[in-house]
């Protein structure tokens, strides 16, 4: 039994639910953004691309700050939702989602992009020659195909999102039981004398979350791989 103090099990919980909420949030949004990469041809295609992949070559603080200065609570979109919808993100859990999920994004929409790539376009020109509407294609062909790699893409978003630090921290700081997470109080507890018991505790719960999201992952995946190929 991991024993861990009131601080460490919340940064897990929160974890947990930053993690899992940011997944929800940009799940579909990656879809659509993987879908116009992998088949749009538009103006402005490269400078979506770069736009989708600059978290992962942005330093977090970076991305963190830029975050802060968009929508602070002094910034005119931070105030325009504080006084519309009452939804404060600067210094609250709720801008940590957000932080995890600009973080996470990224590597969400390659692996969708990379399964959509890797759709035999036959099938799909099939569908439509039969007179299915583009919509009734991607939702009875396409989307089926690429279930696994829609998958990989919300665990990987999902491992991210419990592991982001540099961010998540610029932009909502680190305040036990607000906006503390599993990788900001491992780094508190390692200022902390004698904390290292507290560290290594929460080290071993985020592998085994970690490791515990990849199983279930590719046992999904599997079974949708299955099901494609009993249907086929």
């Amino acid at each position: 039994m991991i024993n861990l103090p009131p601080e460490g099990w919340d940064a897990l919980w929160l974890s947990l639910r930053v993690a899992g909420l940011s997944t929800l949030l940009s799940l579909p949004v990656a879809l659509g953004v993987a879908v116009l990469l992998a088949r749009g041809r538009f103006w402005g295609r490269g400078i979506l691309n770069g736009l989708v992949h600059l978290p992962l070559v942005l330093p977090p603080v970076v991305t963190g700050y830029l975050l802060l200065i968009a929508l602070g609570r002094t910034a005119p979109i931070g105030v325009f939702l504080e006084e519309t919808f009452g939804l404060v993100l600067a210094f609250r859990w709720t801008g940590a989602v957000l932080a995890a999920a600009v973080m996470s994004f990224p590597l969400t929409v390659r692996a969708i992009w990379l399964a959509l790539e890797a759709v035999e376009p036959g099938l799909e020109e099939a569908a439509a020659t039969l007179g299915a509407s583009p919509a009734r294609v991607f939702a009875t062909v396409t989307l089926p195909l690429i279930a696994p790699g829609v998958l990989a893409g919300a665990v990987i978003g999902f491992a991210k999102a419990m592991g982001e630090f540099g961010a998540t921290i610029t932009f909502v700081s680190n305040i036990p039981g607000e906006t503390q997470t599993v990788p900001s109080a491992i780094y508190s507890f390692l200022q902390v004398p004698g904390g290292e018991a507290t560290v290594w505790g929460l080290v071993a719960l985020a592998v085994g979350v970690a490791l515990g999201a990849l199983l279930l992952a590719e046992l999904l995946s599997r079974r949708v791989a299955a099901r494609i190929a009993g249907r086929a």
